[in-house]
């Protein structure tokens, strides 16, 4: 016969036991029910981020770097302009006092070229984009003479403009707009000089004449690799700029 008291005291020892049971750790394999929380809405895609990544390391990958360092400045120095000897003649020939020297020209050589950080700006209405890719480079001059003539430093802005295009099969592409350099954004500034000489008239002439060449040499290297880096980017990456292009979503951050 089951007794009332025997029950009593069975509750009292079930109790404890419960309590131990439930303050020992969870087996491997199982898991306590968590309390449920709303799911956040996920975060829309960095597009600009994403898209001045892209567009960075395909042009380093392209060999912009290399392309810059190999800019063929003294060649063109020599054999354009009005005078017989080209526009490096018509420069020399305006220091008169360094003519000696500066005809013994051996080396007119591009180093430390840089990619620096792009910028990114949209239209007011949405269609368009618009890269902003500075480069930067150190001049050197050397003669036969005396080594080293001077050293420029050098920074130029070429602007590229993406837009989306419809072609005739209905399909949308990310096209570049146009590509040039940026006006006034070329900045020569002397670095090193040999103080003895009277180096400034000719630093003058010879940033007059780079003023009017170089922006147009790297232009013509620089616009053809932003349209090979443009057909190789992610399609996902180009389909969701387009998309956005199209409707006119503004997606870059205007700092």
């Amino acid at each position: 016969m089951f007794h009332i008291g025997s029950l009593v005291v069975l509750c009292g020892l079930l109790a404890p036991t419960t309590a131990l049971l439930e303050a020992l750790p969870t087996p491997l394999g199982q898991t306590l029910p968590l309390a449920v929380t709303p799911a956040l809405a996920p975060s829309p895609p960095d597009l600009a981020g994403s898209l001045t990544g892209a567009l960075s390391n395909g042009l380093l990958s392209e060999g912009l770097l290399g392309i810059l360092e190999n800019l063929p400045l003294l060649d063109i120095l020599k054999t354009r302009g009005n005078a017989p000897s080209g526009l490096l003649g018509s420069l020399l020939g305006k220091v008169t006092s360094l003519t000696p020297l500066l005809n013994n020209i051996i080396e007119l050589k591009i180093t430390n070229p840089q990619l620096l950080e792009l910028g990114l700006v949209q239209s007011p209405d949405g269609h368009r984009l618009y890269v902003t890719i500075p480069l930067g480079m150190i001049l050197n001059v050397k003669t036969s003479l005396v080594g080293s003539l001077l050293k420029l430093a050098v920074k130029l802005n070429i602007t590229v403009e993406l837009l989306a295009v419809t072609d005739e099969q209905k399909h949308v592409h990310l096209v570049v707009g146009n590509c040039t350099h940026s006006p006034g954004s070329l900045q020569i500034s002397l670095l090193d000089g040999l103080g003895s000489l009277p180096i400034q008239s000719f630093v003058d002439n010879l940033t007059g004449i780079l003023n009017d060449v170089l922006p147009g040499l790297v232009q013509g290297k620089v616009c053809p690799l932003v349209n090979a880096v443009l057909s190789r980017l992610d399609v996902t990456l180009v389909h969701s700029i387009v998309n956005a292009l199209i409707h006119g979503l503004q997606f870059v951050i205007k700092v």
